[in-house]
């Protein structure tokens, strides 16, 4: 039980590497806020979360509109009287329009604004009330690509190097009051996150089996639980003195592939 009496955020918490979190810290004894826009997949979530024994509950909110999201963290404070972690990790790519070419102005505003702008909306309005206890646990999932990109996606990888940014100077802030903040950069993962980016291909699994082949020195995509695992490493007091630092956990990328 690492995380037994604790409560944590979850955006983007209802499916995907979310719900991968969220059912893990619940099996550690957290209670969690489900944070997503997705209402059913939420309160099934939720639900799921609930019955490992933890106090679970959906909450809708969107990340890219920061009334909301003070509304989210205002109801986790009313609801617990606390918030020790907070998991940004709702995010995405609406369509699979990567290349300079391809994306407009608008379009790069929306996916800024969903992957990098929600984690400082939500930063901004979590943080104070992890100052008010002197504890805090901020863990942001950015992405390899941000890094060392295998495809041309310009507007979400951009978006994912800014959260590394955000990263560093946020732990540089926060340090002396016992709040740490470090980034996950997961690999490719099996989730809806490709639903969109896969659209119209008539084979998906032979599609993934050969990024694995290609791209990923373990040769396999990740599931949910191999960043939840690393996320409830970054939750936990096992990480107290870890901060300002970024974890790969992607399968051995950038590592070349080998025979």
């Amino acid at each position: 039980m690492l995380l037994k009496n604790r409560v944590a955020i979850v955006t983007g918490g209802a499916t995907g590497i979310g719900r991968g979190i969220t059912l893990k810290f619940a099996s550690e004894g957290c209670s969690v806020v489900v944070a997503d826009i997705k209402d059913k997949e939420g309160q099934e979530t939720s639900r799921e979360a609930s019955s490992k024994g933890s106090d679970s509950i959906f909450f809708r909110c969107d990340v890219t509109d920061f009334q909301q999201i003070q509304e989210m963290a205002n109801f986790a404070m009313k609801r617990f009287g606390r918030i020790d972690i907070l998991i940004n990790n709702a995010g995405g790519v609406p369509g699979n329009q990567g290349l300079l070419k391809d994306i407009t102005p608008e379009l790069w505003d929306t996916v800024i604004n969903l992957n990098l702008k929600s984690v400082f909306l939500c930063c901004k309005a979590v943080v104070p009330f992890m100052q008010i206890k002197g504890y805090g646990k901020i863990v942001n999932i950015s992405s390899i690509g941000a890094v060392h990109p295998s495809v041309s996606v310009n507007h979400y990888h951009a978006a994912k190097a800014g959260v590394l940014g955000l990263t560093y100077n946020l732990a540089f802030e926060l340090a002396s009051q016992n709040i740490t903040v470090n980034a996950i950069l997961p690999g490719p993962v099996r989730t809806p996150f490709w639903d969109p980016v896969l659209k119209g291909v008539s084979d998906p699994e032979s599609q993934f089996a050969m990024i694995a082949r290609k791209e990923i020195p373990m040769q396999r995509l990740g599931a949910p639980e191999d960043i939840a695992g690393a996320a409830l490493f970054l939750a936990s007091d096992l990480s107290s003195y870890v901060t300002g630092q970024v974890v790969i956990v992607a399968g051995g990328q950038p590592l070349p592939v080998t025979d």
